[in-house]
């Protein structure tokens, strides 16, 4: 994708536009006078791993858990 520069000036004006530019993969260079003073790239979420087990020994299932629900519990779903 194209590199696009903006001022100082021209950045504080069109935030949003210059958001959307980068969000479609531009990448924007905002320059005090002719120099380059910061990048805009689109972020990067890190990736979450999951993990089989996690909650191993940290949650309990008592005996209850398999018990009949009460019925004004059941009616309550219905």
């Amino acid at each position: 994708m194209a590199v696009r520069s903006f001022s100082v000036h021209e950045a504080k004006t069109n935030l949003s536009r210059l958001l959307e530019a980068v969000e479609r993969g531009h990448e924007v260079v905002i320059t005090r006078g002719k120099t380059p003073v910061a990048r805009l790239v689109r972020f990067a979420q890190p990736k979450v791993e999951r993990r089989f087990g996690a909650m191993r020994g940290r949650a309990k299932v008592t005996d209850d858990f398999f018990a009949p629900l009460p019925e004004e519990e059941l009616a309550a779903w219905e």
